[in-house]
């Protein structure tokens, strides 16, 4: 008989009303291209627990903000490690994973990104902005995110917000990484419109750039997304590292650029489930 191929449980929300993007559409085209050496499932993010154990990995996809279902999703975290299921991303991600706390280590290391504190005590160790961005430490997709000007700093009610000067910039850049290796670069050219998005030609130093931080998050396996943005005098800072299900923009790359990331994916995932 021939070896049984890999089952996947490929975890989505269809239905999420993501804006600018449609998490429906990327993830069916992905699991029809995977389908060519995967048997996979799709599921909604609240069965995952209930159907993993049928399957050699859950892959998490489009599964939306999980502060929508923080409750559900902690439970599938605790059941997986509980039972050594692979799970794709792996678990111990330093990323958006767990959290908004990176910022604040990275801002700590000395890291190229967008200075970030978490205290009125604070303050004066971020530069000097015409406002600042006030965010949730477990927010995403901009949920909870509000502008205020330095004098209401101060005031605001520590322990659960992260607080970032606003930045003037160019423009946002996205680095799409399987594994250790960037797959494609895109870019929002109009910084009113983050996803209207052409594909961004990076140069070594870019590269490098986006490497530091996939290095530093520790993941053997998985998908990355590191976000930026360009500033006036033209350098680049860290904007968020996307390790727990970053929407990828396939609809935005040529086809054979996509050929490519699935094969990257599908070898990476082979090497996942023999690890």
């Amino acid at each position: 008989m021939p070896p049984a191929r890999p089952r996947l449980l490929h975890v989505t929300d269809l239905a999420y009303p993501a804006r600018g993007r449609r998490y429906c559409d990327e993830d069916i085209d992905l699991t029809a291209r995977l389908r060519a050496q995967f048997d996979i499932a799709l599921c909604h993010p609240l069965d995952a627990a209930a159907l993993m154990d049928s399957f050699d990995a859950v892959v998490v996809r489009n599964s939306g903000p999980v502060l929508h279902y923080q409750e559900a999703y902690d439970a599938f975290r605790g059941r997986a490690r509980a039972a050594g299921t692979r799970v794709y991303n792996p678990l111990h991600g330093r990323g958006d994973m767990a959290g908004k706390q990176y910022l604040l280590d990275l801002t700590a290391a000395g890291y190229p990104v967008i200075p970030t504190v978490d205290r009125a005590a604070d303050l004066d160790r971020l530069p000097e902005a015409a406002e600042y961005v006030v965010k949730p430490r477990a927010g995403a997709d901009s949920i909870g995110l509000e502008f205020v000007p330095y004098e209401r700093l101060a005031g605001l009610s520590y322990g659960d917000v992260l607080v970032q000067p606003r930045v003037d910039f160019l423009y946002e850049v996205s680095f799409y990484f399987v594994d250790d290796r960037c797959q494609y670069a895109l870019y929002a050219p109009d910084p009113e419109r983050r996803w209207v998005l052409e594909p961004y030609e990076p140069t070594d130093a870019d590269l490098a750039f986006a490497r530091r931080f996939v290095d530093w998050n520790t993941l053997d396996h998985g998908i990355q997304r590191v976000d930026a943005c360009r500033t006036r005098e033209g350098e680049l800072l860290l904007v968020e590292l996307e390790d727990l299900n970053p929407y990828l923009s396939l609809d935005r790359v040529p086809e054979a650029v996509r050929d490519r990331f699935v094969e990257a994916m599908t070898a990476s995932l082979h090497a996942f489930l023999r690890a």
